[in-house]
């Protein structure tokens, strides 16, 4: 396979774990055969692109371009692309390739394949360069990882849906959330506040956990049926074994313990939040009721597209809050604290 030609798109990149992220340039490849070409109208702004950019998971390479929830229009496509062509609204998540051929690929389980090309933090195998991700005016990605996006929801507000939704969108379907359902989400933020929209949806009894009072009236106003302070015991002694499903939202450390109590028998406790450091658990609290503990990582693409499918027809995107590009330090600044409402996008127009 010969090497395609490169061509240079503005962007913005963090070139060491303790730098701003700045003005640069960097390199895409010319679509090959089954390539998709797409010039980047909004990019969500995700607690893993702060990671990232930080090098905080130990493995950034620099210079370092986050982000993977991108919404575009297709400018150009390789020969062999069936599905999209110039003129499309597209959107790429958080993956770009993989072998397709792995049991994992041929499950819809991309997510999980040990071939996956991450949107960056990987390595291009057509340049042989890391992979750069939609902080910037243009990507190029193979078709089987372009998704299509319903034409009446909101463009900016969709693209939170390519991580924060399919994140919280799977593990629901995936436990199977629906009515006669009790269901919790601990946490009210980027993940959260999606959780609550698809759980309310899928039909289920939801049921907020937070630690701030302050955001009852917000989680109520998003779908939750009900808020529990979780730091008043007399609330969460209320709710003790009653819950099917549970969905951890928290990224900070907390007491796992406490929720894993609120299951009821044969209830499931599923994490999408990432603490960085262990959360210890009690082996008590899954043995009494035959409880289970799990994870779960964004979805595989065709997933992907069911998840924004149905958020066409059920008209659901994400809160977000708009900034220019070079907003992005104060916004990654902010979001350490909590304060955006509930995930910020970027406007890559500004980059021009």
């Amino acid at each position: 396979m010969s090497k395609p030609r490169a061509y240079s798109v503005k962007a913005y990149s963090s070139t060491a774990a303790k730098s701003p992220l700045a003005a640069t340039t960097i390199p895409r490849r010319e679509p090959t055969d089954r390539d998709v070409q797409i010039e980047i109208l909004f990019c969500g702004v995700c607690h893993s692109d702060l990671h990232f950019a930080r090098n905080e998971w130990g493995f950034t390479q620099f210079p370092a371009v986050p982000g993977h929830e991108i919404i575009g229009r297709v400018t150009k496509v390789g020969p062999k692309v069936t599905k999209f062509k110039p003129g499309d609204i597209a959107g790429v998540g958080c993956l770009v390739d993989a072998d397709l051929s792995c049991p994992m690929c041929r499950k819809g389980l991309e997510q999980f394949s040990p071939t996956m090309v991450m949107t960056y933090g990987s390595m291009d195998k057509h340049l042989n360069l890391p992979t750069y991700g939609g902080y910037s005016e243009g990507i190029v990605v193979d078709e089987h990882f372009v998704l299509r996006i319903p034409k009446n929801l909101n463009l900016a507000a969709v693209a939170p849906l390519l991580c924060a939704g399919i994140t919280t969108f799977s593990p629901l379907r995936h436990w199977k959330v629906g009515p006669g359902k009790k269901v919790g989400i601990v946490g009210l933020g980027g993940l959260g506040h999606m959780g609550v929209k698809f759980a309310r949806a899928f039909g289920a009894q939801v049921v907020v956990f937070t630690t701030s009072p302050s955001k009852r009236d917000d989680a109520i106003r998003l779908g939750a049926h009900e808020v529990v302070i979780s730091r008043n015991a007399d609330e969460m002694a209320k709710h003790a074994g009653t819950f099917d499903f549970i969905l951890d939202a928290v990224s900070a450390e907390h007491d796992i313990n406490a929720y894993l109590s609120m299951l009821a028998p044969d209830g499931n406790l599923t994490l999408v939040g990432a603490p960085e450091k262990p959360l210890p658990v009690s082996s008590f609290a899954l043995i009494m009721g035959r409880k289970s503990l799990s994870g779960s990582l964004i979805g595989g693409l065709a997933e992907t597209q069911e998840m924004l499918d149905f958020c066409g027809e059920r008209n659901i995107t994400s809160d977000i809050e708009m900034i220019r590009m070079d907003q992005i330090n104060e916004a990654y600044e902010r979001m350490l604290k909590s304060d955006v409402k509930y995930r910020f996008v970027i406007d890559m127009a500004s980059l021009k």
